[in-house]
């Protein structure tokens, strides 16, 4: 991992860290976590317009598979690195610190950095980060919307069925596929680990977003009838 690559990593965790700060002050009526999904949903939004500037060719996004890393790339990661030190610390300051949180962004910063210091297989990571941001911005939208007092409301159900239908596309249609093709190339073993882990981790939470929405759902036609 070059300096370039620890400069940008610290530079972006003080970036995220005056963004909220900001935010905060700005929205000052509203919770600690709004203030927080706002950052969040800035993130995602930027991951995905900075991977999408990393792809050299559209005809294969992830190609070349187990390849060295480009600087776009490198610069990619280390502001979503820097973005996850940020909202790992952020968190420790809510009310509910969440468990399952932390140890998902320790495993992500570990998993990323391991891609950065090797600079190797980092268009699998980069891809694997337009899947896991790509429905971000619709899951924050869902939690903004009901402090905002729209819970229980079409806009509020419109969010949630959004949110579900790219989370599913994205995680277990992409997911796989880019799990699969991440373990058959010649990558490091903890590439390879973080890339099956997350696919179990994406079909867990596949599980629970069904349930949610099936309960949502019939709660709503019920309402209608």
């Amino acid at each position: 991992m070059g300096d370039d690559v620890v400069n940008l990593i610290v530079l972006g965790v003080i970036s995220w860290t005056t963004a909220f700060v900001l935010i905060r002050r700005i929205f000052f009526k509203r919770s600690f976590d709004f203030c927080n999904r706002i950052v969040s949903t800035i993130h995602a939004i930027l991951a995905v317009i900075l991977v999408s500037l990393t792809v050299e060719d559209w005809s294969c996004p992830i190609c070349p598979l187990a390849s060295n890393s480009s600087p776009k790339q490198r610069q990619t990661l280390a502001v979503t690195v820097a973005y996850l030190i940020y909202d790992l610390i952020c968190g420790l300051f809510d009310e509910r610190v969440s468990l399952d949180n932390t140890v998902h962004h320790l495993v992500s910063i570990v998993g990323i950095g391991a891609g950065l210091v090797y600079q190797k297989c980092v268009s699998e990571q980069v891809a694997a980060l337009f899947i896991t941001e790509i429905s971000s911005p619709f899951l924050h939208a869902r939690e903004m919307l009901k402090e905002l007092g729209y819970r229980d409301t079409d806009l509020n159900l419109a969010a949630d069925i959004t949110f579900a239908a790219i989370f599913s596309i994205a995680r277990m249609v992409g997911g796989p596929y880019l799990t699969f093709v991440t373990l058959t190339a010649n990558n490091p073993m903890i590439i390879k680990a973080m890339a099956l882990g997350l696919q179990f981790v994406s079909a867990f939470w596949f599980y629970k977003i069904v349930k949610m929405m099936k309960y949502k759902l019939t709660k709503r036609r019920k309402k209608v009838i």
